[in-house]
């Protein structure tokens, strides 16, 4: 058996497209539960929101998921520049998460 990491294709055998935005700019008062509900109307999923591992403090940016491409791009077109909790936000489709391997 070939391990994972010298196969080409492991990522889609693995599991099929994801279908996230990065979304920066963000308030340090939003959370997950706000991030998610800003993007209700377009099918949002799932939202997570990076924190500081030694300040516990949001960095200021996050994700978003969708369950489809759709949805992902309706969400890009309609929020990129939009106002939340007092800042404009920047919405962009997420690059592919790199393969992380660990000891």
């Amino acid at each position: 058996m070939a391990a994972p990491w010298w196969d080409d294709n492991y990522r889609e055998l693995v599991s099929g497209p994801e279908y996230r935005c990065y979304v920066s700019n963000l308030p340090w008062s939003a959370d997950e539960r706000s991030l998610t509900d800003a993007f209700a109307d377009y099918g949002a999923v799932h939202s997570e929101i990076v924190v500081d591992h030694e300040t516990g403090r949001s960095r200021g940016f996050g994700f978003v998921t969708f369950n489809d491409e759709k949805s992902m791009k309706d969400a890009i077109h309609g929020m990129n520049g939009q106002d939340l909790g007092g800042r404009r936000i920047i919405v962009e489709e997420a690059r592919q998460r790199s393969r992380r391997w660990r000891a």
